[in-house]
């Protein structure tokens, strides 16, 4: 196990004093751990205190939350454990005046008990105190009774609606009232690619074959209702939402609230694909979307998935949810366009259309073998990138095949215009550095061979070595660098000197294996330093493989 921390069980502590250092407006409890709002008002003045909580590992709930228009405060137990009852309590005295408390609680058994057990400990004490417990998990619909549903991350949602109603001075009675009315109508469900690690225990939960995920997960890090097949995101996604549309009975025209919640350890870049999938899907099943959020808002501490919770709205959690709040992990209103603006791209400055040239066919030929053989060296160029770059070189190089594949009849029309045509389908296909390279040097080639309809081999290696040099005044790289100039270089020598092909093939396949020995000092890999010796470098091999192709065609 590697965790930034320093002891396990120093771990909810030290994490809730560096969320109360960053956050202005929070206070922690000295004797409990327990964070409030740090200027609260007068005892007698306050309005009615929301307060919520559970195991920690579940951040940025629920410390997250405490500020104006949410939570009055936020008590942790240890990671994926209750509070314990004394911390409750602690927490309803310091928050709570003559309006009370409603304490807003997952439905888990020891969350249920500790908060139950600490609202009838306040009550005694005088201070009025109501439970709203959320059981938004529908993946439990045909397992449990409702009630005995847990609750997720719907449950930030909840905060939302019960601290609108507080802030607006309702009495405790009416918060309470239109928390339980958000609850009924909120659910949720997740699905996990993984599993996470408690600190104490310094192992994962469970583990998953790489082409499975659970789905219908809980918060703490347990396995789901089912284990099923990997899918692409917007199956996962249409299957979730099929099973909340059917538990709420969400028809067409329908009004809702969206929250797409990373569990943890997966990246905005997904959760963006995965909000992008609920949104359409919602949208053509006619149900009308009015707010939504992505983010991580409820995890289980670094597992990687998603829970989507929905919210059916009427005018009134509407305004709530709309209601201003001020908290460090609220992340706005929630306001989307109807639809996504796609804006068409100025278009390019048409061309008059060119028949095929007398060359066109084994032009032609030379490019499909050059696509053939890219194709096929896609793993092997992503696994050579991974070691000493970013991994993205064979899935780089595959794309400028399909764009080259993609070409009209009329690129064919004379060498210069191939060249130029290539040049400018690369630099549109592949993104990163690798794209630049290649159209620089496919459109100074062209330019050396402008009018030549039937260029000499002569011609021809002048335009390889003017391509090359492009490169390296675009990149600044020189022989040595540990570059794909290690591969070029040798090769436009070998033509120049009025050698063939293959002859030039041969010298870039030893300029390639002498990049073993060499130390990166451009693009990436330079970061490396010495670590990058011993592999040879990914660009200079995606050379060989498509000269090669060139020769063998």
């Amino acid at each position: 196990m590697k965790k930034l921390i320093n002891d396990p069980r120093a771990v909810v502590r030290q994490m809730l004093e560096g969320l109360v250092a960053l956050a202005p407006d929070q206070a922690l409890l000295a004797a409990e751990d327990v964070v409030l709002r740090r200027d609260p008002g007068p005892a007698a003045t306050r309005r009615v205190a929301v307060l919520s909580g559970g195991g920690a590992g579940h951040e940025p709930a629920h410390a997250g939350y405490v500020g104006p228009g949410l939570l009055a405060g936020a008590v942790t137990g240890d990671v994926f454990t209750s509070p314990s009852t004394d911390a409750v309590l602690a927490g309803i005295r310091a928050a709570a005046g003559p309006a009370g408390a409603l304490l807003v609680v997952k439905n888990y058994t020891g969350d249920r008990l500790n908060f139950g057990l600490a609202a009838e400990l306040a009550r005694g004490e005088g201070i009025p105190v109501e439970i709203v417990v959320v059981a938004d998990d529908v993946a439990l619909r045909d397992t449990v009774a409702p009630e005995k549903r847990r609750g997720i991350a719907g449950t930030v949602l909840v905060h939302k609606v019960a601290g609108a109603a507080a802030e607006a001075g309702l009495p405790l009675e009416d918060v309470a009232a239109a928390a339980r009315a958000a609850a009924a109508a909120l659910g949720s469900m997740g699905v996990a690619l993984g599993a996470c690690t408690v600190p104490a225990a310094g192992r994962p939960g469970f583990t998953l074959e790489e082409d499975a995920v659970e789905l219908g997960l809980g918060i703490h890090g347990e396995q789901g209702v089912q284990r099923v097949k990997l899918a692409p995101a917007d199956a996962l996604v249409a299957r979730i939402l099929e099973t909340i549309q059917a538990d709420l009975r969400l028809r067409s025209g329908a009004r809702v609230a969206l929250l797409v919640n990373g569990l943890g350890g997966t990246p905005p870049m997904e959760l963006a694909i995965v909000a992008r999938a609920a949104l359409a899907w919602l949208r053509a099943q006619g149900i009308e979307v009015l707010r939504a959020w992505s983010g991580n808002y409820l995890t289980a501490i670094e597992m990687p998935g998603m829970s989507l919770s929905v919210m059916a709205l009427d005018d009134a959690r509407l305004a709530f949810l709309d209601a201003p709040a001020s908290a460090p992990a609220w992340s706005g209103d929630g306001r989307i366009p109807d639809a996504p603006a796609i804006i068409a791209a100025p278009a390019a400055v048409a061309e008059a259309a060119a028949a095929p040239g007398p060359l066109a066919p084994a032009m032609k030929r030379a490019v499909l073998a050059v696509c053939a053989a890219l194709e096929a060296a896609e793993e092997e160029l992503t696994a050579l990138d991974s070691a000493a770059g970013d991994g993205d070189l064979g899935i780089s190089m595959q794309r400028g095949a399909a764009a080259l594949r993609a070409l009209p009849e009329g690129a064919y029309a004379s060498p210069a215009g191939l060249l130029e045509a290539m040049g400018q389908a690369l630099r549109r296909a592949i993104g990163g550095s690798s794209g630049p390279f290649y159209a620089v040097a496919l459109l100074r080639a062209a330019r050396r061979l402008e009018g030549v309809a039937a260029p000499t081999a002569a011609q021809l290696a002048e335009a390889f070595a003017g391509a090359v040099a492009a490169i390296g005044e675009l990149g600044g790289a020189r022989a040595g660098d540990r570059t794909m100039l290690d591969a070029l270089l040798p090769a436009a020598e070998a033509l120049t000197a009025g050698k063939g092909l293959p002859q030039a093939v041969a010298a870039a396949e030893a300029g390639l294996e002498a990049t073993r020995a060499m130390r990166p000092r451009q693009g990436r890999a330079a970061y490396l330093g010495e670590r990058a010796v011993g592999t040879p470098d990914a660009g200079a091999a995606g050379v060989v493989v498509w000269l090669r192709a060139l020769a063998a065609a």
